[in-house]
């Protein structure tokens, strides 16, 4: 993969044959007649017809698993042949990777070889993660009076609507598919609007990989349509949802207006990236800023977009970072010599350029970047963007713009520090850079963050949990822990 040359990913891309219809009851269905354009932020081009999933077809999608969990074999399976069972559909990702990433690049703007090296590799780690701990599990007796025997058992919470977004199609669909189904529920998989390609094919490989009709449903359609159906649904027992705080509160609202199933958020983030004097690497540091506001377009929720820099050091950190900025090199998804892709739609490249002009127009000052570039290619690509003298009351502070945008904000002391940290409605993840091991461990106790990451930035793999707290959302995926999330606790007494 790292000697294809941008030419041939380009032919590559081109000979994709890209499938827009629903797959329902391990079969595709084209829906009811409705369907929309997917376009390339690439170029903007039309990449397929997409199948708009209504009312109707979420019905559809969700009775098929509803059936597949009452009377089909998938919740009744041996755990170690459900673990099996995913194994061969992460044996089946691997074999397709190729495929899966060249889509993901065509229908939401990251590099190809980030699709491939990154995306796709969570992807499978995760299907294989879930796989190997599917007969891990075990059920509790506790010790009670001698008359009597207690069993506390873990038992699947049933058909699971999983609303993901468009930054990390497959990553993210994977951290809710896979330990679902390893704990033995079924699926009804809504992707973004913006990126429902790769997961329609996610869903047709899994059926090929074996797993039962119903098992795993995907359903492409809009939010405030599908979205919505699918949180009101009274036959969806749990809902996992990743994205915007303002449509998380819409699922908390659609489970109490239906039959008050479990919702659990990932959602927005504002995430500070702290770096004190004693940082065990200022040029180490000042690349991971860059590295981590710039990766993925800035289209993270835990993008580090907020740097707090000591006032001693904030001069040489922010320079630093913006000699990285004007480095990077933005440019076609598909050629391996970019750094930075696509922005997912020209309307959310908009947005982006709003807070860049509200920026301005509030005081901080512009350090790199800040305009449109390639703009004969059609698609939509913003330059790597740093802001400094920016104030905590300001909206570049304030507000998560999901986008390459930097603010640099200063502090004096550490107090000052962790106030301006936690001054966020957010509180999804952050970073510390110390030498200091008692202020490591002092600062990551006082943020209020769901991941605390020090003198590093978005390290981890699957044993370790994630997800937010405040305004972030709740629950977590990744871990033995996310199958809280799709499990219920039973106790059977049994009087001896």
């Amino acid at each position: 993969m790292t000697d294809v040359t941008h030419e041939e990913w380009v032919r590559r891309a081109m000979s994709l044959d890209l499938s827009g219809a629903h797959h329902i009851d391990g079969t595709d269905d084209p829906g009811g007649g409705a369907a929309f354009t997917l376009v390339s932020p690439r170029d903007g081009r039309a990449l397929a017809q997409v199948a708009d999933a209504g009312q109707a077809e979420i019905d559809l999608a969700v009775a098929a698993a509803r059936r597949a969990f009452d009377s089909g074999p998938w919740p009744r399976l041996a755990p170690a042949e459900r673990g099996r069972m995913l194994l061969r559909v992460a044996e089946l990702l691997e074999e397709r990777r190729e495929e899966l990433a060249l889509t993901v690049s065509l229908e939401m703007g990251k590099a190809v070889t980030d699709a491939y090296g990154i995306e796709l590799r969570a992807l499978i780690t995760t299907f294989r993660w879930y796989g190997q701990l599917a007969d891990k599990l075990t059920d509790e007796s506790p010790h009670t009076a001698p008359d009597a025997l207690a069993l506390v058992t873990r038992e699947p919470a049933g058909v699971v609507g999983a609303v993901v977004p468009w930054n990390f199609p497959l990553t993210l669909a994977g951290w809710k598919v896979a330990p679902a189904l390893a704990a033995g529920c079924t699926v009804v998989l809504k992707p973004s609007e913006n990126s429902p390609l790769s997961a329609l094919l996610l869903g047709r490989l899994a059926t090929e990989a074996g797993l039962p009709p119903g098992v795993l449903n995907v359903v492409g359609g809009d939010g405030p349509v599908a979205g919505r159906a699918l949180g009101l649904h009274p036959d969806v027992d749990v809902l996992a949802f990743t994205g915007s705080t303002a449509v998380g509160r819409h699922f908390l609202r659609y489970s109490a207006d239906s039959n008050l199933k479990r919702v659990w958020l990932e959602l927005g983030g504002k995430s500070p990236n702290i770096i004190l004097p004693d940082a065990p690497d200022l040029e180490q540091a000042a690349a991971t800023a860059a590295w981590g506001i710039f990766f993925n377009q800035g289209e993270m929720c835990t993008a580090p977009s907020r740097l707090l820099v000591h006032s001693s050091i904030a001069e040489q950190v922010t320079e630093a970072v913006v000699a990285r900025a004007r480095k990077l090199r933005v440019g076609d998804p598909l050629d391996p010599a970019t750094d930075m892709g696509a922005l997912v739609t020209e309307a959310h490249l908009s947005r982006v350029e709003d807070h860049i002009a509200t920026g301005l127009d509030e005081g901080a000052r512009l350090r790199a970047g800040g305009g449109r570039t390639l703009s004969g290619s059609g698609g939509s690509f913003l330059e790597p963007t740093v802001f400094d003298r920016v104030g905590p009351g300001m909206r570049l502070a304030r507000e998560e713009i999901f986008g390459p945008v930097l603010s640099v904000l200063t502090f004096d002391d550490l107090d000052e520090a962790v106030r301006l940290a936690n001054a966020t409605e957010y509180g999804l993840a952050a970073a510390l850079w110390t030498s200091d091991l008692s202020t490591a461990h002092k600062v990551s106790r006082a943020l209020r963050a769901g991941t605390v990451w020090v003198n590093c930035y978005e390290e981890g793999d699957l044993t370790v949990p994630f997800g937010g707290m405040k305004q972030s959302g709740n629950g977590r995926d990744k871990s033995a822990h996310a199958l809280e999330k799709y499990t219920e606790l039973k106790t059977t007494w049994i009087q001896l």
